[in-house]
């Protein structure tokens, strides 16, 4: 057909040749998850503090060697992220094109990263910081510890750490008014009264009494740690990763009970329940769930279902 014909526009494929804008994507996203995209969108913000998020879309979800990983395109003001969560990072596209590449370089970074000691994260709080916090305190003082009175010092730290952890588990349980409470500063009997909460009846019995007795020989070996005139840095070393154990107990029993205690969605009944924390949550942040498949969750400040 000559150039020249007036009917030719209609002859031809129209090619949509400017792109959708950001803000207006999500509108055509059939997969959402609202409070997880937010959760990517806060930390991309909280990390590229000069750039505005426009759209969070998840691309896809990868497991190697059994651990997953969640991959995010986020589109900003400025640039453009990929968001690689466990333990979450943002890579520029512009400098990484290659969505393969990223998820292996990412996975390589994160094994290293994990071979070094937890580190507080202040764009994703949650209520174990300040407990890592002087973890951290401890083993830092332990690598630089030369006399003994170092190796005490490693001792003293690790007990005010497990305190600490005891004071942020018990404000997240439920607790009867009628049972007595111990001191404030009595690890062993505190340890005592929450397992019995967190882990009860008979069918969680055996794990019950470990978390029980691992929880008491540590305090007692960090106890000795403290005041032991022969404290060395082997004795300190197996305090150090005894205590880091014990964290990691608890913060794991307490997520299970939280995520036991919802089961289902009361909405659709999915067992999809994802996990959040909101510091601004009263008095001190907390945790609240979304559903991964409807609009279910359970912050204080959602709106009441009509």
């Amino acid at each position: 057909m000559s150039s020249t014909d007036p009917d030719k526009s209609t002859d031809e494929c129209v090619v949509h040749d400017h792109p959708v804008p950001p803000s207006e994507l999500g509108r055509y996203s059939v997969d959402r998850d609202p409070h997880s995209e937010q959760d990517i969108a806060n930390y991309v913000e909280g990390q590229a503090r000069d750039e505005t998020v426009l759209h969070v879309e998840r691309v896809k979800r990868e497991i190697v060697l059994g651990d997953a990983y969640d991959i995010w395109d986020v589109t900003t003001d400025k640039d453009r992220w990929w968001v690689i969560t466990n333990l979450t990072n943002l890579y520029s596209q512009k400098y990484f094109p290659s969505l393969d590449y990223t998820i292996s370089f990412h996975i390589g970074l994160m094994a290293r990263l994990r071979s070094k000691p937890d580190r507080i994260d202040p764009q994703d709080p949650n209520p174990f910081d300040e407990v890592l916090r002087r973890a951290d305190q401890a083993e830092e003082r332990h690598d630089a510890a030369v006399e003994v009175e170092d190796f005490q010092a490693v001792g003293m730290l690790l007990r005010e750490s497990l305190i600490s952890l005891i004071t942020a588990v018990r404000r997240r349980v439920t607790i009867d008014e009628s049972i007595d409470k111990p001191q404030d500063a009595n690890f062993i009997a505190w340890c005592e009264l929450l397992m019995n909460q967190l882990c009860p009846g008979g069918s969680n019995r055996d794990l019950r009494q470990h978390l029980k007795n691992t929880a008491k020989e540590t305090w007692q070996l960090t106890s000795w740690l403290t005041h032991a005139r022969s404290a060395t840095r082997t004795a300190s070393s197996i305090a150090l990763h005894s205590c880091q154990t014990i964290i990691g107990h608890y913060i794991q029993i307490l997520e299970a009970e939280r995520a036991d205690r919802i089961g289902r969605c009361p909405v659709c009944k999915s067992r999809d329940i994802r996990t959040h924390f909101d510091g601004a949550i009263p008095p001190d942040g907390d945790y609240f769930s979304s559903c991964g498949i409807c609009d279910w969750n359970d912050h204080p400040g959602a709106p009441a279902e009509v």
